[in-house]
């Protein structure tokens, strides 16, 4: 008996969100162990529950996947993630919200529905075959990142 995925042939698109996690040069990255994805290497982040804020939804799936709290710095960009079967069926749709983050507690290790999860520097993580959204995202952040830093109000 196979077990479907609940979020799988959806009738609408799920909003998830997405952290990308900066500490002294370097970005956090999950090992997914769940579909879509599953084994790749990505941002720590899952679907927003029902009730739930934005925000809330972003620091709950880093501590579940990471054990980690996290401040949010700044909004970075929404992508739509819409996965095809070779029939041109849907099946995920996800609107995802990213968003930079840093680090304020916790003890970073793998848990929830993550594999891995470790700190690389940024050539590291660039060279990852990751996808391109994720590439591009890692790079929006980083600047903004530096960005903050040397003006830390503009937040």
């Amino acid at each position: 008996m196979q077990i479907m995925d609940a979020r799988e042939n959806p009738e609408r698109p799920i909003i998830g969100v997405g952290a990308v996690i900066m500490r002294d040069g370097e970005v956090l990255l999950i090992k997914r162990g769940k579909p879509p994805k599953k084994g790749e290497w990505s941002l720590p982040g899952g679907a927003q529950e029902l009730g739930e804020t934005v925000h809330g939804a972003l620091k709950r799936e880093v501590r579940e996947e990471t054990d980690l709290e996290i401040e949010v710095l700044d909004f970075l960009d929404t992508i739509d993630l819409v996965d095809r079967r070779g029939d041109g069926s849907v099946r995920y749709h996800y609107t995802l919200l990213d968003y930079l983050a840093v680090p304020t507690g916790g003890r970073l290790h793998a848990s929830s529905d993550a594999l891995d999860a470790r700190f690389f520097n940024l050539d590291e993580a660039l060279a990852l075959p990751l996808w391109s959204e994720t590439r591009r995202i890692i790079s929006l952040a980083a600047n903004r990142y530096e960005q903050l830093k040397g003006h830390p109000d503009d937040r």
